[in-house]
């Protein structure tokens, strides 16, 4: 594997880099789910647009600026999360070719410690995934509709989960089969 100058191998570069804007910093964002929060009046024609249960009220704008804000925060700190684990992997690459004479023993730990970190950044960027998905059905206004079935998700569901994008029902489905 090659190194960038950031010290990154070159595969755990290319993954960062499609997070990244040319000039290395992280992309902007925009709307609900963006860094900088949507307008009121992006957000009242959210609040009245987005799908809910019979049995539930419309959303408000608190509870759409609040799942925005979770997104937010999970999105940032996944992105801390993955950047922490990349430098990880690179330095467990790095001391991996480095040991020589090792026994077999402690080439193995080592190999299980990097391929921990390799399955914790993989979830970290899945995680990260479905929060930017999130945020986009949020923005698009299709947030809270199960991508299954069409019927709303349930805001109980979203404000616990805001990443569900399968009614329970459908979920549920989903884990038997």
């Amino acid at each position: 594997m090659t190194r960038t100058a950031s010290g990154k191998t070159a595969s755990a570069a290319k993954k960062t880099a499609a997070t990244r804007t040319t000039n290395g910093s992280k992309p902007k964002r925009s709307g609900v789910g963006a860094t900088k929060p949507a307008s009121d009046a992006e957000v009242q024609r959210l609040t009245q647009s987005l799908k809910v249960k019979d049995d539930e009220a419309p959303w408000t704008t608190e509870e759409l600026r609040s799942v925005g804000t979770s997104l937010r925060e999970e999105i940032e700190s996944y992105e801390t999360e993955i950047d922490r684990a990349e430098r990880e992997i690179a330095s467990l690459i790095q001391s991996s070719s480095d040991g020589g004479g090792e026994d077999q023993a402690d080439a193995g730990a080592k190999s299980f410690e990097r391929d921990h970190e390799i399955a914790l950044a993989n979830n970290s960027r899945d995680m990260l995934v479905q929060s930017e998905r999130a945020l986009e059905r949020l923005q698009a206004g299709t947030y809270g509709i199960c991508e299954n079935c069409g019927n709303p998700i349930g805001k109980g569901r979203l404000q616990v989960f805001p990443r569900a994008t399968l009614c329970m029902t459908c979920k549920t489905k989903q884990e038997r089969h």
